[in-house]
């Protein structure tokens, strides 16, 4: 199988403030929300907001007139994850086979949440519920997973027992066994291999 990263850049999440903001205003959120996303997955969650606004070229007081915590921050860069694993799903629908969607857009799915975990485990840590606070943008991602999944099943090659439910708890199985067994490189390849096999029709 071909080895891509995770696609897409940060974007701006729903969750962004609904206020209107100057140009420059959105560029410096944007280009937070995008060291951020670096930080943590390379450094961890605890990374003081100060030395992220260094990393990005701003002014504290612009990480923190944005993101007055760290739960915000570590909220919006999880929000953007979500929110762009839905618009990968959406654009595999609509120039991929059926197969290769399914097939493209889980092992985006297992490679993106190899980092998202960490950010997941924050939050509870935190004592923020991530099923709350990220409640509207899982069930977007869940509907387009469903459709990438009904696609492979009209095309006869899913088997046709399971629905979205079913995959997603596959996934999600998946990512907490990739998460405790980070340091075994090989294991994303061969549980996305297992996983595959099983979901094909027989």
């Amino acid at each position: 199988m071909e080895q891509r990263e995770p696609s897409g850049a940060v974007r701006e999440p729903t969750g962004a403030p609904k206020r209107s903001m100057r140009a420059d205003a959105r560029r410096n959120r944007a280009k937070v929300l995008e060291v951020a996303r670096q930080v943590f997955s390379t450094e961890g969650t605890g990374v003081p907001l100060d030395d992220i606004a260094d990393k990005a070229g701003v002014g504290a007081g612009t990480v923190y007139r944005h993101f007055p915590t760290k739960e915000s921050l570590i909220q919006a860069v999880l929000l953007s994850r979500v929110e762009g694993l839905a618009d990968r799903a959406r654009a595999l629908s609509e120039s991929q086979p059926p197969d290769r969607a399914l097939e493209m857009f889980i092992y985006d799915m297992l490679y993106e949440g190899g980092e998202k975990r960490d950010l997941i485990d924050a939050l509870v840590d935190i004592g923020v519920d991530p099923a709350t606070s990220l409640a509207v943008a899982h069930a977007e991602l869940q509907r387009v997973m469903g459709i990438l999944l009904e696609r492979a099943q009209r095309a006869e090659v899913v088997r046709t027992d399971i629905d979205v439910d079913d995959l997603m708890a596959l996934v999600t199985g998946v990512l907490i066994a990739l998460h405790r067994g980070a340091r075994q490189p090989k294991l994303p390849e061969r549980s996305l291999a297992v996983l595959l096999d099983g979901l094909r029709s027989r």
